[in-house]
């Protein structure tokens, strides 16, 4: 994938060059590990909704989905009605896909399963990190052995909308892969967040 240099002369990922809004995403939050639920909620959910389309699409819509989903409390998203579902059908700040919004209202109470048996999402997601080398050179694929696993898995507990690949693109922006590229100056700090974090059990 390469790099490009930044307005601050230091190489990024490539794809970071793309679009305006991309680079702070980039610096900021891509790869950097989560254990917080409502944002690995979130997370799966939008790569959900990107299914289809761009990245840039889906995040330039991201405080608009916040605001429809209840912030991405799946306690509160588990309670959505049919009439929530058309209110967000009615909703010009989101995307508008049944299919994809029921999904969210579905893996929000399958969530709520989750949890009471892991104990957190966190948890649970974090028991599919890969081990160290499964993704390498970095950025030269779209699925893994454990992304695979993690969509099987949550297919077989009631999830929709998360294939290898989605389940791939969330595996890489919540920390679980390290994919930034080689000469990204992002990645060293990635690296030192991961190894400072503790993966909840």
């Amino acid at each position: 994938m390469g790099t490009f240099l930044a307005s601050d002369g230091a190489p990024r990922c490539a794809w970071a060059g793309s679009a305006p809004e991309f680079l702070d995403y980039h610096d900021t939050e891509w790869g950097f590990p989560v254990a917080d639920d409502r944002r690995l909620f979130e997370k799966v959910s939008l790569e959900g909704f990107q299914s289809g389309l761009s990245w840039r699409t889906i995040l330039a819509k991201r405080e608009n989905f916040r605001a429809a989903f209840a912030g991405f409390d799946f306690h509160a998203v588990a309670d959505f009605t049919d009439g929530d579902v058309r209110r967000l059908l009615d909703d010009a700040g989101i995307v508008r896909h049944r299919g994809k919004i029921e999904a969210v209202v579905n893996n929000a109470r399958r969530a709520v399963e989750l949890e009471a048996e892991a104990g957190s999402l966190a948890a649970y997601f974090w028991r599919f990190e890969p081990a160290p080398g499964e993704v390498d050179p970095p950025q030269t694929v779209s699925t893994s052995p454990a992304s695979v696993a993690l969509a099987k898995d949550l297919r077989k507990r009631g999830w929709r909308f998360v294939g290898p690949t989605t389940a791939f693109a969330f595996m890489q922006a919540m920390g679980l892969v390290n994919d930034h590229v080689t000469d990204c100056s992002t990645r060293d700090p990635v690296r030192r967040a991961r190894r400072a974090f503790t993966p909840p059990r």
